[in-house]
């Protein structure tokens, strides 16, 4: 399924959840679906045994929903999910060229604990922090002579995050969020021939899109 199918069915399940009744400012029992556009930008390190170097991910750009319940008017958890896809490298090596390691898709679910200000007003700012489980897969080791097979280890990491709501109709709100995730992998070519362990691909995830927030009743 294409990104852009999706987003049109993420957005589909919202217009049908838009029927709930509307409410002013956040409160306990609410439930909030956002569609994001992120940026999810590396900033990797971490050499390798064989070759030397620094294993790298480039950026990508994707869609993301996350899903947040509000445990009190200002308490709340997040769960997001999103898959980026990333070209893969080990780049200034002693072989006096890069290495492609072809491509590779991540699955950083991520679940935070967030604290929301001003919950009754348009715009509300918060701050979260939490754990994710980052899983790499669907790896394609590409074109390079050298490499004949990549492998990525998944595991967790911790995650902070920042962003901002602005409700501008009813329980439609438009969001912009940054998240720093921590996540390591222990990348392994050619079957051990070639390790760099402990990699940090640690990226910031810049994102901006819309909300609709709706009370389910759970906290009467």
């Amino acid at each position: 399924m294409t990104k852009h199918r999706v987003m049109g069915l993420l957005l589909a399940l919202t217009i049908i959840l838009s029927g709930a009744g509307p409410s002013i400012g956040k409160e306990a029992g609410d439930f909030m679906i956002r569609l994001r556009g992120i940026g999810m930008i590396p900033q990797e390190s971490g050499t390798t045994d064989a070759i030397g170097g620094n294993a790298s991910l480039d950026n990508d750009f994707a869609p993301e929903v996350d899903f947040t319940y509000f445990l009190t008017d200002n308490i709340a958890f997040e769960l997001i999910a999103a898959i980026t896809k990333h070209d893969a490298a080990v780049k200034n090596t002693t072989l006096g060229r890069d290495v492609a390691l072809g491509d590779v898709r991540v699955l950083p679910p991520t679940l935070t604990l967030q604290y929301h200000f001003f919950t009754k007003e348009k715009i509300s700012p918060y701050l979260g922090a939490g754990i994710n489980y980052s899983v790499f897969f669907d790896d394609d080791i590409g074109n390079d002579p050298a490499v004949n097979k990549v492998d990525y280890t998944n595991g967790f990491g911790a995650a902070i995050q920042a962003g901002i709501d602005w409700q501008f109709h009813k329980n439609w709100s438009l969001n912009f969020d940054v998240k720093k995730i921590w996540i390591d992998t222990d990348i392994s070519v050619n079957r051990g021939a070639i390790n760099a362990r402990d990699a940090e691909v640690n990226p910031l995830v810049i994102g901006f899109g819309i909300g609709y927030r709706f009370n389910t009743g759970w906290s009467k």
